[in-house]
């Protein structure tokens, strides 16, 4: 029978019987039942009542001392032994752990035809044993088993991303994947044809079981479904929404991190196949080709997909994204592109750059841009303090060289119409304002410091945004001559420009500017004071710092 599935994180692998009574400090022995290395645990519980069914999950390890069971049971008919043992079969019990002594000096023999007439396993528990250490070693074993499978996967994932930036990416996924399963793995097409197909080829029932099964995923709701048929576990995954495209697997087995390191390679296999189906990529590398032969943005940008437009002009933004824990990796920072809706991605050092078209021009809605800086999203969100908890929304604050606001985290998936990316869960954003192609670089670094910005101020977006104000009624050419005059004492020192910049958004916190820019405190100090020396200032004065920020945003190169 097909049954839907929603992928999640792989669950706490099951420990082997077999692996808890090879523990010698335990001292545990199997007196009936199925072989120990056929019965699998995933837990312990300890019960003295009767009827111990309404207690039990399923899959545990009962532990009983018999204080339940009269020290005549030994006679015939003074306890129902095997109703006893059909009500733990009947909850899923795995085995029985029976504790020898203080109640009973023996297991009852009569207990130990019921576990072997229902075919459960009954353990000797000797009085040495506590069931608090039985119950200990079962949680050892599952979190050693744990870490294994999350090793297994991590390697799995590794090797998927490597197969995926080989020449032949999708044979070279399937096989991996086919490997790593030990089964059979099939990309199907929008028609149900198999496309490509790399492991050991199956009998017919269940060939034919797995192409059913496709269909099924690509007619319903559901994104994924599992089915076993003769013996073989069976599972199909649709590769993006619409596609057609549906990835299935066959395997003799299932281990608990089977179906991760599927939903994996399933995520990899959509970007390929989305590329192949919509032709981006043909695309893309003829827009690379153009650039390298000197081409303009403005004339690529075309080949690049959609976006929003001024006539025939299409603007984007630039997204800058480090990810909240380790490094970036290929695979996340293509699910990032995915996510942001784009597959213009560059993984570089410890930042992932994606370009990001603009969608449609919406009237109305969407969130409170902040000056420079923060986005204040409407309705439930909350505005993150400096201490990074979620506190009561509070109005933009309009003072300060910045003028900015706290920054808000924006909701997961997409922004509000015409807001551009939205926030991303396990990642902080730095986005630029949407730009014409010709604008890119200056987007870029805008997203930089946006970047920067968020992550001084713990938040997990920052929009650059600007908004008309007094400054605007300065002729930009008189603006920038100002700038380069004010500004000269430091011109010849670009840390200290980028320091002073970062230190007045930042409304003078020394730490966020560190965190910003990525150096000790001390040298944030050190800056600041040579700044405040070269240009002969008084930067507690905040009509200085103003002026300061006024040159500034309009100081070009």
């Amino acid at each position: 029978m097909q049954e839907t599935a929603v992928p999640s994180a792989p669950p706490t692998p099951p420990v082997s019987l077999a692996a808890l009574l090879s523990r010698d400090d335990l001292g545990l022995r199997q007196i009936t039942g199925p072989p120990a290395g056929e019965v699998t645990i995933h837990g312990a519980h300890t019960s003295e009542m009767s009827d111990p069914y309404p207690y039990l999950l399923g899959g545990e390890l009962l532990l009983t001392a018999g204080v339940h069971i009269p020290e005549a049971a030994g006679r015939p008919g003074s306890f129902d032994f095997d109703g006893y043992v059909a009500r733990i079969v009947a909850a899923g019990g795995a085995a029985l752990g029976f504790g020898v002594a203080p109640v009973h000096d023996t297991v009852p023999a009569g207990l130990v035809a019921a576990c072997e007439e229902h075919g459960l396993p009954l353990v000797e528990v000797p009085p040495r044993t506590t069931f608090s250490g039985v119950a200990r070693a079962v949680w050892q074993l599952m979190a050693r088993a744990r870490l294994s499978e999350l090793r297994r996967i991590t390697q799995a994932q590794q090797g998927l991303a490597a197969a995926a930036s080989r020449p032949d990416p999708v044979p070279s996924v399937l096989r991996r994947l086919a490997g790593r399963l030990e089964g059979r793995a099939v990309l199907y097409g929008p028609e149900g044809a198999e496309i490509a197909a790399a492991g050991r080829e199956p009998g017919d029932e269940v060939r034919r079981a797995l192409a059913e099964l496709a269909r099924f995923v690509t007619g319903h709701p559901s994104s994924t479904a599992t089915d076993t048929v003769a013996g073989t576990r069976l599972a199909a995954y649709a590769l993006g929404p619409g596609r057609g495209f549906v990835l299935g697997v066959a395997a003799p087995h299932r281990e608990s991190g089977d179906h991760t390191i599927a939903s994996v390679a399933a995520v990899l296999l959509s970007l390929l196949t989305g590329e192949h189906q919509s032709g981006t990529g043909a695309a893309r590398s003829s827009a690379l080709v153009r650039l390298l032969l000197g081409a303009r943005r403005e004339e690529v940008a075309p080949l690049l997909g959609g976006g929003e437009g001024d006539g025939a002009v299409t603007r984007w933004y630039v997204v800058h994204a480090r990810p909240d824990t380790g490094a970036p990796d290929a695979v996340s920072a293509s699910a990032l592109g995915a996510a942001l809706g784009s597959p213009l991605v560059d993984a570089a050092d410890d930042v992932v750059r994606v370009l990001v078209p603009a969608p449609p021009r919406a009237e109305g809605g969407g969130g409170v841009r902040e000056r420079d800086g923060g986005v204040r999203p409407e309705g439930d969100g909350s505005v993150r303090s400096e201490a990074g908890a979620a506190a009561p929304r509070k109005p933009p604050a309009g003072s300060g060289p910045a003028g900015s606001g706290p920054a808000g985290s924006g909701p997961a998936g997409s922004g509000p119409a015409g807001s551009g990316p939205a926030a991303q869960p396990g990642w902080t954003l730095g986005v630029s304002a949407p730009v014409v192609p010709a604008e890119w670089p200056a987007a870029d670094a805008q997203a930089a410091r946006a970047l920067a910005r968020a992550r001084a101020t713990r938040s997990a977006l920052v929009r650059h945004a600007e908004r008309p104000g007094f400054a605007d009624l300065v002729p930009p050419g008189e603006a920038e001559a100002h700038a380069r005059a004010l500004l000269a004492p430091i011109g010849g020192v670009p840390a200290l420009a980028e320091t002073l910049r970062a230190w007045l958004s930042l409304h003078g916190s020394w730490d966020r500017t560190a965190v910003a820019l990525s150096v000790h405190r001390n040298t944030v100090r050190q800056r600041i004071a040579r700044c405040a020396a070269l240009l002969g200032a008084d930067l507690d004065d905040p009509d200085v710092r103003m002026e300061l920020w006024f040159a500034l945003r309009h100081l070009r190169g």
